[in-house]
This record gives C-alpha cells, sequence and structure tokens, in this order.
C-alpha cells in the first residue's frame, strides 16, 4: 500500500486514520493543504462520497511557524461540525431556490400551491400542484422551470381549471 492515496484505497475506505495532516472518520476527512494564496496552510473537509470539499479554510501554522498545527481529535470534531453546518445551509438554500409555496383564497376556500424545480441539465422544468384546506390535490401540472410564480399566475392556473398555462 506504499504510495497509495487513502482516499482512493476502497478496501481501507471506512478505516479511521489519525495522522497529523490527514483524518477520516465518522465519515469524514479532514485534510491539511499547502495555501496557494500565501505562504500558509489550509484545511479541507470532505464528506466520503463527495467529490469536492464541503467546507475548506485557513488552518492554524505549528509553533516553529513553517509547518501546520498538527489535527488532532478536538480540532477534527470542530471541523466536522463545522462542515455539517456548511452541508446543511446549502441543502437548505438548494432546497429554498428549487421549491416555492404560496396560498391564495379561492370562492372554494384557501388553496395551497406548490412549485418544484426539476433542475435536470437536459430538460428542466416545475410542477405546480394545488391542495385544498384538507391536503387534498385539487390540480397537477407540469410547467418550464422559468414559470413566473406569482399569485397573480397561480390564481390565473387555479381559475382555468388547473390546466396547463400558456
Amino acid at each position: 500500500m506504499v504510495g497509495m492515496n487513502p482516499e482512493s484505497d476502497e478496501t481501507g475506505a471506512d478505516e479511521p486514520i489519525h495522522e497529523p495532516r490527514l483524518w477520516r472518520d465518522n465519515g469524514w476527512t479532514a485534510r491539511v493543504i499547502k495555501n496557494n494564496d500565501d505562504d500558509g496552510w489550509a484545511v479541507e473537509m470532505i464528506r466520503h462520497g463527495e467529490p469536492e470539499p464541503a467546507l475548506t479554510g485557513p488552518w492554524t501554522m505549528g509553533r516553529d511557524k513553517k509547518n501546520p498545527k498538527p489535527l488532532d481529535t478536538n480540532a477534527f470534531n470542530t471541523l466536522v461540525k463545522t462542515a455539517h453546518e456548511v452541508v446543511r445551509r446549502h441543502e437548505q438554500a438548494q432546497h429554498a431556490l428549487l421549491h416555492k409555496e404560496t396560498s391564495v383564497l379561492t370562492e372554494g376556500g384557501r388553496v395551497k400551491v406548490t412549485m418544484d424545480i426539476v433542475p435536470d441539465e437536459d430538460d428542466p422544468y416545475a410542477t405546480l400542484v394545488a391542495f385544498d384546506a384538507d391536503g387534498g390535490e385539487l390540480g397537477r401540472v407540469r410547467v418550464s422551470a422559468n414559470f413566473r410564480f406569482s399569485s397573480a399566475n397561480v390564481e390565473a392556473w387555479i381559475a382555468g381549471g388547473y390546466r396547463r398555462p400558456a
């Protein structure tokens, strides 16, 4: 195994590693790397199975002011917590971009309408779904991903009998 990258070693992918510049444990890998922007060091946190780091940030210099401070249990646990929070916030932001919701008052009562965007590279689209006050589905239609989700457009869709908007 000499010369192998621990990240690419399929047989040991779940085995913990606790080295001064590389820690792998609990589904995460922390790697201390040279910061290309200056003379310092950086640390990147990669969630296992992900191609890109979830977090990259500055890393503390060691006592000799040349080499990085070694990773330890407390630092790794703090990095995991921070990286997990970054991933969670990204997922929330992504959900907010792809999911919209509003309610409108109609003659028949309050109607909740959702729009979920499917960001397909070849054919992005969205689905409008209307629900009555009890959660029963009133209508569903596929629309373009850039459908303008406004109260006026939602009301026109409902008034048009839940047919696909022009």
